[in-house]
Order: structure tokens, then C-alpha cells, then sequence
């Protein structure tokens, strides 16, 4: 299959691992911020392959593991309201909440109800019009734009009863909260070809030159993932600083200007609570006072709580690079994907879900992520 095969050869994967191998003087710190790249590095062995010369830290990027506990809670609210259809991915639905999950809620009756697209929750919105439609929105810049769309197809449709439960989040701020960390170590990240397909790579300029940090932009097969690694590498052996797009098939410069006016049309920047992180500065998406009609917060009685406390979980640590999931001690004991204590360990690109998946706890180097000093 073209653009799938030739990136997952095992030659030219192989020829990859020897350079990069040969590259490193010493073992690099990189970071990606993708779900998806994550379970890519962990079920091909990409991780194991080069554990001399790199230590791969699983950043933030995982839309469901970062969607906060309020956001949940608010949720199954609406949920439990008579003549209320509560729609979202199906990730969503075993996401903890405060007291429980929206799986949960809807064992006790409550109307959840599993969506592929934000436009499914407007056509159901149109079949039941005695019905309140919520459908709660999440990702990063990537889905962001097909809620903005769902938003203006409710609004074409003059539907009363479409609302929109938005915790949107944007990928930079989170990067940018990693890097200015006190113990930060990640010295390259790997950005997330999806979020670039949308965004573009120049957005990253900025960053490389404040935090002087090479960014690669990377694909999600094993020869995309190996072949951003050996950019990131390239560089830091070299002291070079800068952006380079090592997904061309998909991403351009400028990237997807059509999507991104439909995110600017629709969605302001505003301040947002991640699971784990705390409140990120720009770091999340909420609808223009002029599509306010749309906004299922003006649905609830009392102001959100936007307070965001996850009992036990350590998700914070795992998506910042301070501790990789085997190194949590609930992993595997008191969190599995049966009983999660957090989103990281049920979303389908959670990295917690990755190493019970692909990786054996004995297979881990424990000492890795534990904080060391800057050699850059």
C-alpha cells in the first residue's frame, strides 16, 4: 500500500537504527507529543532499538489523557438531564471523572452515546429535535476545525437543540510549558504530524529560537518516527536550532489554511485546565461569544469548576517526562486498563496503555526519566 509500506520496511528502518547509533556521541533526551507517535515507538521497538543512544519521553500529546476531570464531571451532568443525549468519542466514555466515568453513568441511565464525528452529533441532533444534543468536543488542533464546522452546520440548520462541551487544546503552550520547567530535560521534541498538517511548521520558529530547541516534525511509521529522530540528533550533535519537517507528504509549511480559518472563525484562545498539568496559559479552545447558543456551559446552573483533581493518578508526571508509566507504582497493580486511575491508561493513545500493551514492566530501563542535568 503506498505511503504505508515503504515506511514500515525493515531495511530501511534497520539502515536508520545503525545511523542514528553512529550519530550519537552520548544519549539524547528527546520528547514526542503524539499519542499516536508514542504507540508507534512502542510497538515497533523503536524505544528498545536505540536505548544507548536515546531516551524517548512521552509528552502530552494524547487529547482524552489531557481532557481535565472537570470537564467529565460536567459532562455526566448534562448526561443525567432528562431529554439530554450526551455524544462523544468513544474514547471519552471510561475517562474518570471525579465519581466515575460517563460509561458509568450511563449503566444508571443516563443517554451517552458513542459519535465517530462531530457532524454525527448534528445529524442526531436534527432526528430528535424534543432532544438535547451535547457533544463533548476534544483533541488538539487536528479535530478542532470539524467541531468549528459541526458549529456552523447547526447554526445553517438554525438548530436549538446542538450545544458543545469544548475542551480543544493546543499543542504549543503545553510545549512550551515542558521547556521552561526547572527540571526540564528534554532537549528535542518530535512534533506531532497530524497538528502540523493543520497548523503548518513555521508556527514552531518561535519556540526553537526562545528555548533553543531543535523541533522535528514527524510522521507515524516506524521509518517517519526513526527518520525524526535522526534529524533531532543531527542537530543537537551539531548545535544547530531549528524546525525541520520530516513529514513532507503531509505537511506544509503554512499548513491547511482552510482549516485553520474555520478555527478562527468559531474558537477563541483561552486559558485551559489539562489532567495533570494544571491551567496552560492559551492552551485551550472556546467558542466566540457570537456562538454562544452552541455553548453547553451556559446550560449549567452553577459556573464550571474548572478545578482539576485526579485522585491518585500520575498522569501529570508521565506526560511532563518526569516518570515513564512502568516507574508509576500503580501501574499494573492498582491502575490497569480494567481500573484505570487516570485517562492515560484507558484512551487508545495513552501512554500508560502503550507500555501495558507492547512492554513488559521488566523490559523497562527504570532510571530512565529520572531527573539529570542539562548537557546541552
Amino acid at each position: 500500500m503506498k505511503h504505508v509500506d515503504e515506511y514500515r520496511d525493515a531495511r530501511t528502518a534497520t539502515q536508520l537504527v545503525e545511523k542514528i547509533q553512529r550519530l550519537a556521541t552520548r544519549r539524547w533526551t528527546l520528547m514526542e507529543v503524539c499519542g499516536g507517535q508514542t504507540h508507534g515507538i512502542l510497538r515497533h521497538g523503536v524505544d528498545q532499538a536505540l536505548a544507548d543512544a536515546v531516551q524517548l519521553l512521552h509528552g502530552p500529546g494524547c487529547p482524552v489523557c489531557v481532557s481535565p476531570v472537570w470537564a467529565i464531571d460536567q459532562a455526566i451532568t448534562l448526561a443525567q438531564r432528562p431529554g439530554t443525549i450526551l455524544a462523544s468519542f468513544g474514547d471519552m466514555l471510561r475517562v474518570p471523572g471525579t465519581d466515575g466515568s460517563l460509561q458509568q453513568a450511563k449503566s444508571r441511565g443516563a443517554e451517552v452515546r458513542v459519535v465517530y464525528s462531530p457532524l454525527d452529533a448534528v445529524t442526531m441532533a436534527r432526528q430528535s429535535p424534543q432532544s438535547q444534543v451535547v457533544f463533548l468536543a476534544v483533541g488538539f488542533e487536528t479535530t478542532a476545525p470539524a467541531t468549528a464546522l459541526a458549529v456552523l452546520q447547526a447554526e445553517r440548520l438554525a438548530l436549538k437543540n446542538f450545544k458543545v462541551l469544548s475542551v480543544h487544546v493546543r499543542v504549543l503552550p503545553a510545549m512550551e510549558a515542558i521547556a521552561s520547567a526547572p527540571h526540564n530535560q528534554v532537549q528535542a521534541f518530535l512534533a506531532a504530524g497530524h497538528v502540523c498538517t493543520v497548523m503548518g511548521h513555521q508556527v514552531y520558529q518561535p519556540f526553537v529560537q526562545r528555548y533553543n530547541m531543535p523541533v522535528v516534525v514527524t510522521g507515524f511509521e516506524p521509518v517517519d518516527l526513526l527518520q525524526g529522530i535522526f534529524e533531532c540528533i543531527r542537530m543537537l550533535e551539531c548545535g544547530d536550532v531549528d524546525v525541520v519537517n520530516a513529514y513532507p507528504r503531509s505537511v506544509r509549511s503554512a499548513g491547511n489554511e482552510n482549516a485553520q480559518r474555520l478555527l478562527d472563525q468559531v474558537f477563541q484562545i483561552s486559558d485551559q485546565t489539562w489532567r495533570g498539568m494544571g491551567r496552560i496559559a492559551h492552551g485551550g479552545l472556546v467558542l466566540r461569544p457570537q456562538y454562544a447558543q452552541f455553548d453547553a456551559l451556559a446550560q449549567l446552573d452553577q459556573p464550571a469548576c474548572t478545578v482539576d483533581v485526579d485522585h491518585g493518578c500520575r498522569s501529570g508526571e508521565v506526560m511532563t517526562g518526569r516518570m515513564r508509566p512502568p516507574q508509576c507504582p500503580h501501574f499494573g497493580l492498582t491502575c490497569t486498563p480494567q481500573q484505570p486511575l487516570g485517562a492515560p491508561m484507558v484512551s487508545s493513545e495513552g501512554a500508560c496503555a502503550a507500555y501495558f500493551t507492547y512492554h513488559s514492566p521488566a523490559a523497562v530501563d527504570t532510571t530512565a526519566g529520572s531527573p539529570q542535568p542539562s548537557e546541552s
